[in-house]
């Protein structure tokens, strides 16, 4: 029979002897189990097959070498469990990739040696402090972390910790008892109309695949990942439209993973202006002509991705921000990121009078509502200025008038 004692009403402790140490002494591995399932309490025979399965696996762990009391669990340890049995299986790979860069840039440099049940909710607080000054910063930009990244990394060890809960590892969630960060937002000042004929006119000296990319971005608003999932079969020639159906999520080394946009409302048809249309003709001719000459070293396999390598390979999704963040640089533009694109193509069309439904739908907003509270401030400004046309109407000696009525 399996080694087990009951020490509570649903629980038992398992026990695995490991024999004598080189100090004489026995020593034993304990592991404590919960069965929740009421219909195995109440069958006995039942509840005998549960518990020696449940020892054989703990046996089968010991053995391994892979079972790490509790007690002795490290943060650093707990994480690479939390990222086999949950994170893997259960995040979006955005999102993994997101915790994984703030885990190995931030947290596990300071919790990684920490006994996990030893970090207090005294130690988050800190550790969130010190992100919010100068230093914490590991990427060589100037300045501090922005406050949306801090409480990414409240959230991320709030997920972490969360888990270790629930497997029963600790107790309490130390992470739980902490104040989420707030976020401050940066107003966004996107580039105007001149900024934007001079970064179309500076683009000119570009590669053709940037230029596009980011002609693409200013006159569609296409998130970054629709446009690096953008394939030509997805363009109309004959109406001059773009049909969204993909985004890449992530694309990493060998590893390409495409799925749909960020929501039903994403997918979506956005029309081109005619000389944007002309060029992405050019444009696809040229490309047409490269993977003809690559011939068998092509590595689109079964995409023909409009923005890639010149092997067909996706670009990796932080390769625009890169680009364009130097690009910004070198011709001493205003700095703006790369998403922020998307911001000036809206608040162009506002300034055109174009109704914020049709900008909501360009966009893929989930509703109207979600585009008034981005650019509520530039819709009001533009009917302010729309109002302000109605003046022209009015005789001078009318205005006059009302002035001396209303004093």
């Amino acid at each position: 029979m399996a080694n087990y004692r009951q020490r509570g009403s649903n629980s038992w402790e398992l026990t695995i002897s490991l024999g004598r140490g080189v100090d004489g002494k026995y020593t034993r591995r304990t592991k404590t189990v919960v069965v929740e399932d009421e219909r195995i309490l109440r069958a006995p025979k039942r509840l005998e097959m549960h518990l020696e399965q449940e020892w054989l696996k703990f046996k089968e762990e010991v053995e391994a070498g892979s079972y790490i009391a509790p007690a002795k669990l490290t943060f650093s340890q707990f994480v690479e469990l939390w990222k086999e049995k949950y994170a893997d299986k259960q995040l979006e790979r955005k999102t993994l990739y997101t915790y994984m860069v703030n885990l190995n840039t931030h947290i596990l440099p300071a919790f990684g040696n920490l006994q996990l049940d030893h970090i207090k909710p005294l130690h988050i607080v800190d550790f969130l402090d010190s992100l919010g000054k100068e230093g914490s910063r590991k990427d060589n930009k100037v300045g501090i972390l922005s406050s949306g990244t801090i409480q990414m990394n409240h959230r991320i060890l709030k997920n972490i910790f969360s888990r270790a809960v629930e497997w029963k590892v600790i107790k309490e969630n130390p992470a739980a008892e902490v104040k989420k960060p707030k976020v401050t937002y940066k107003e966004i000042i996107p580039y105007d109309e001149e900024e934007i004929k001079a970064m179309l006119q500076a683009l000119q000296k570009e590669p053709l695949h940037w230029r596009m990319m980011i002609t693409l971005a200013l006159t569609t608003g296409m998130r970054r990942g629709e446009l690096l999932g953008l394939e030509w079969k997805h363009i109309d020639w004959k109406n001059g439209v773009i049909d969204v159906q993909q985004s890449i999520a992530i694309s990493l080394k060998g590893e390409v993973i495409v799925k749909e946009p960020k929501t039903k409302n994403s997918k979506r048809k956005i029309a081109l202006p005619r000389p944007v249309l002309e060029d992405l003709r050019d444009y696809y001719a040229y490309r047409v002509k490269e993977r003809n000459k690559i011939g068998d070293a092509w590595q689109g396999g079964e995409y023909f991705f409009v923005f890639a390598h010149e092997d067909g390979l996706a670009f990796h999704h932080e390769s625009p921000y890169q680009w364009f963040r130097q690009f910004v640089k070198k011709n001493d533009f205003r700095y703006t990121r790369f998403h922020d694109l998307r911001h000036a193509s809206a608040t162009q069309l506002i300034n055109q009078g174009v109704h914020a439904k049709v900008i909501s739908e360009r966009l893929g907003h989930g509703s109207i509502t979600t585009t008034m509270n981005i650019y509520g401030h530039a819709l009001r400004s533009a009917d302010q200025a729309a109002a302000d046309k109605f003046e022209n109407l009015f005789p001078i000696d009318a205005k006059q008038a009302d002035k001396k009525t209303l004093g």
